[in-house]
């Protein structure tokens, strides 16, 4: 028989930011909640705050009056954990050490039942180490919770090396019945959500050390795909100082594993106090934030269109299909349109003998040498079809290509109805190499255990608001371009970094 959770007496231990919302969500779900925290007074202060909280949902019509006064009620702060030996289910929320939450678990084993769970709400620590050295270590799981507690969906439910599947299957369903969804997840380092994460912030921080493009480029790029925020924008809302140190932890816990190795660009802003909002400056100036974008100049499309003799639309795929519907509405008014032709090998524009390709991750110098062509420019991966007319996009040129050919190449992009960004020739842009190492370092979370692929997506898409999960963009991709464009990274950067998860290589071959 299963372990019921339901309506059970709760205890929260920490009154922060995050405790506070999670006695909020259970006591609005009919939980007995007790509430405590070592500083004095901060329980009650908490409670306060809460009574304002809910105060404000019933002002907004989203509570009723009654149901607020009903969740208020059941909040109890209390003033020893002494008063809490009856809670069938504990939760943590302290600092993030891991010597204070097992001396924690440490005091709660000798108070609580036997058969009382007790939960942490860490983020980064393994749970199989808090778990360590306890007399019943199976009933510790994770409950991991995303700030704002009450409003974001996701909970990932940890279990380490001795988790009671039991247990870990109790929490989930209870994280169900508190409205959220809950995803089963191994304890490795980060989780899901702050491992599959690393490369939206690694590769851009690869970008900015290389000089390949401005912070407002490259975030202009990835919120065109879909990412609510740009990298640099939510880094600086995050906190540089926040977020090198969660880099930090998870690079050390993967015993200094390449593939997480922290940022330098990173380090000298966190050396030099540049910590985004919370210090008014990181990769921009608050509060003004991000400015605009300088105004791209290139040839103006009717003047390119009108010169143009041969237009042939390369490749397969809804990427190709795009191409060649934008194209022959830029051609219109010439009278005629372009050709196609299909399994080619690439996806893009021949225009009179130049290429205008989608990236593959090499350099366009690689594709010119390769090709024999110098006129070669590569665009990025538009991860939106059609796309928003205007959408930024971009692009860079080889260095062997003609001057006549690199303002062309940007008006070819304008006049294909998108606002061209020119990058430095860097392997694989911006958009396709984070999307690429985004699946990789899912599919390496499925291979060791940590997730499964839909929980993979569920975690990204509601614990980070990704567009889409890993695996659904490479539904929409095609494994061995996937691994291609890896492979091309892993070709210029040589290191480790740049290394295909097994899961892909395995795939593609098949």
């Amino acid at each position: 028989m299963g372990i019921d959770l339901r309506g059970a007496p709760l205890l929260v231990v920490g009154a922060g930011i995050m405790g506070a919302g999670i006695a909020q969500v259970a006591a609005q779900c009919g939980h007995p909640v007790r509430l405590f925290d070592v500083r004095d007074g901060a329980a009650a202060d908490a409670r306060r705050k809460l009574a304002a909280t809910l105060d404000g949902l019933v002002a907004k019509g989203k509570l009723a009056a009654d149901a607020a006064q009903a969740a208020l009620a059941r909040i109890e702060p209390v003033a020893s954990l002494d008063a809490a030996a009856d809670a069938k289910l504990v939760v943590e929320a302290i600092v993030e050490d891991l010597e204070a939450k097992r001396a924690l678990f440490r005091q709660l084993e000798a108070l609580v039942a036997p058969d009382a769970v007790l939960a942490t709400n860490t983020s980064s620590i393994s749970v199989t180490a808090i778990a360590g050295g306890l007399a019943h270590p199976g009933r510790v799981v994770g409950m991991h919770f995303f700030n704002p507690v009450p409003l974001m969906k996701l909970v990932e439910v940890v279990s380490g090396l001795q988790t009671d599947a039991a247990v870990a299957d109790a929490v989930f369903k209870l994280a169900k019945l508190w409205g959220k969804v809950p995803v089963h997840a191994t304890s490795t380092p980060g989780f899901i959500v702050n491992r599959i994460a690393r490369p939206y912030y690694a590769e851009t921080l690869a970008l900015l050390h290389e000089r390949a493009a401005t912070p407002q480029v490259l975030d202009a790029c990835l919120r065109v795909a879909g990412f609510r925020m740009g990298p640099c924008e939510l880094m600086d809302l995050i906190g540089h100082d926040t977020n090198f140190a969660v880099t930090r932890s998870v690079y050390e816990a993967n015993f200094y594993d390449k593939r997480y190795v922290p940022s330098l660009v990173q380090a000298e802003m966190v050396a030099g106090g540049l910590l985004g909002r919370k210090s008014g400056r990181g990769f921009y100036v608050y509060p003004d934030g991000a400015p605009a974008l300088p105004v791209a100049a290139h040839e103006a499309p009717a003047d390119l269109l009108k010169d143009t003799r041969e237009v042939v639309v390369h490749g397969d795929g809804p990427i190709a299909d795009a191409l060649e519907a934008a194209a022959t509405k830029a051609l219109a008014a010439q009278g005629w349109g372009p050709a196609r032709e299909r399994g080619s090998g690439w996806i893009g524009l021949a225009v009179d003998g130049a290429r205008l390709m989608l990236t593959d991750g090499r350099t366009a110098a690689e594709v010119a040498a390769a090709t024999g062509i110098a006129d070669v420019a590569l665009f990025d991966r538009p991860l939106v079809l059609p796309a928003p007319s205007g959408a930024a996009l971009a692009f860079s040129v080889a260095d062997r290509a003609s001057a006549g050919w690199r303002a062309q190449a940007a008006a070819w992009l304008a006049a294909l109805g998108f606002s061209p960004l020119p990058l430095a020739d860097t392997p694989g842009l911006v958009v396709a190499r984070t999307v690429a190492m985004l699946i990789n370092e899912a599919a390496d979370a499925v291979l060791q255990g940590v997730c499964t692929p839909d929980g993979a997506d569920a975690a990204m898409k509601l614990g980070v608001n990704y567009p889409a999960g890993p695996f659904e963009w490479l539904a929409r991709w095609d494994v061995r371009g996937v691994v291609a464009l890896i492979d091309a990274l892993d070709a210029t950067y040589r290191g480790e970094r740049y290394r295909v998860s097994p899961w892909l290589r395995r795939r593609a071959l098949a």
